[in-house]
């Protein structure tokens, strides 16, 4: 096929793919050629016999948001009857259960509620902080960071500096979904634009703080919606210097929800896994989703991914179905079955975030 040969040899040339090529792969490819082409990819950085993962968890801090995103499930408007705001103390309690299954990272996510500002969130990180030296923090999503920006009435380089000044070191790329301005005027209006989305996330990177680059894919999005999510990102990382740390990619989960659906299958989601590793030659680390897709997900390993998490709660998910096993030596028989040592690392593991082999 005189199409495929010619992507081929850019790919085993290092030269970037175009969009028209991914989605030529995602349309014609086999698994098999997806395959081999994301591994030669993912080759160029990582050991191939080898996967890292992390014992993590979400914790959810309110439930409260007003952007009314119609695939969220966890949401509730301000003044619903089982909205929650927790307190430092029983955030404190959720990571406790992770300190117990040996987890070492925390990620915050919670919604866009309107009287939190940023210097709130400052304040709670820093005494989650203060009790927890051992362990390391993704503190925020870039959305959420936007949202309480705007409440503080602050531009997004000056509420960037009031957490790093508090001594935030990472914001997480959550809220991109899929980077398409039709696709987020039809769910999820009151969120950002694209442009804006990126404005947000450089001015945590301009303060020193890492960000990472996510997607989320099996709504009702277009292939070309999907094309240009990983082409603004992919510019996006260019403009910044290959800033952002890792790509994470996970499905929609459809249940109790205003949207609805179906989930896509894992199939699917591999080879678009195999095509965003293609495709975004300038992102080292690709993750695969284990809270979305469970155990399946190992198989992303073959698809171009290098890394995963073994979360140990995220209510937003479960809340539209996904299940989480804390029998992670389960999942992990899967890597082994498949010919791969899988190394738990640690946060901020050079070997990780600077790719050594």
């Amino acid at each position: 096929m005189a199409v495929l040969d010619q992507i081929e040899k850019k790919v085993l040339s290092g030269l970037p793919i175009t969009r028209q090529d991914a989605g030529f792969l995602f349309l014609e490819a086999t698994d098999e050629q997806l395959s081999e082409l994301s591994t030669s990819v993912k080759s160029r950085f990582h050991s191939l016999d080898e996967a890292s993962y992390l014992i993590m968890a979400i914790v959810n801090y309110t439930n409260v948001c007003v952007a009314k995103c119609d695939y969220c499930s966890f949401y509730r408007l301000p003044h619903a009857k089982d909205t929650y705001l927790l307190s430092t103390d029983q955030v404190c309690e959720k990571i406790n259960a992770l300190v117990q299954l040996g987890g070492k990272l925390v990620g915050f996510n919670g919604g866009f509620h309107p009287k939190l500002k940023i210097t709130d969130y400052a304040q709670l990180f820093s005494e989650v902080r203060r009790r927890y030296t051992d362990l390391e923090f993704y503190e925020m999503t870039v959305a959420e960071f936007m949202f309480s920006c705007k409440v503080s009435k602050l531009s997004y380089d000056e509420g960037a500096q009031i957490l790093a000044a508090s001594g935030t070191r990472w914001v997480t790329g959550g809220g991109a979904e899929i980077m398409d301005n039709s696709f987020r005027k039809r769910h999820s209006p009151g969120k950002f634009t694209v442009e804006d989305y990126f404005n947000g996330q450089e001015a945590i990177l301009r303060a020193g703080m890492g960000s990472t680059a996510t997607m989320v894919i099996g709504f009702d999005e277009t292939l070309d919606e999907r094309l240009n999510h990983l082409e603004s990102l992919r510019a996006f990382q260019d403009r910044v210097g290959g800033t952002l740390a890792s790509f994470l990619c996970w499905t929609y989960k459809p249940w109790n929800n205003e949207f609805g659906g179906n989930e896509i299958s894992t199939n699917e989601y591999l080879r678009w896994l195999a095509v965003s590793r293609i495709y975004l030659h300038n992102i080292r680390n690709i993750r695969t989703s284990v809270l979305t897709k469970n155990a399946d997900a190992l198989l992303g390993l073959n698809f171009g991914a290098n890394d995963f998490d073994l979360p140990t709660e995220d209510e937003v998910t479960q809340k539209a179905g996904a299940t989480i096993s804390h029998d992670f030596e389960a999942i992990l028989k899967t890597a082994s079955s498949m010919g791969i040592k899988a190394v738990e690392r640690s946060p901020w593991s050079v070997r990780f975030w600077n790719n050594q082999k």
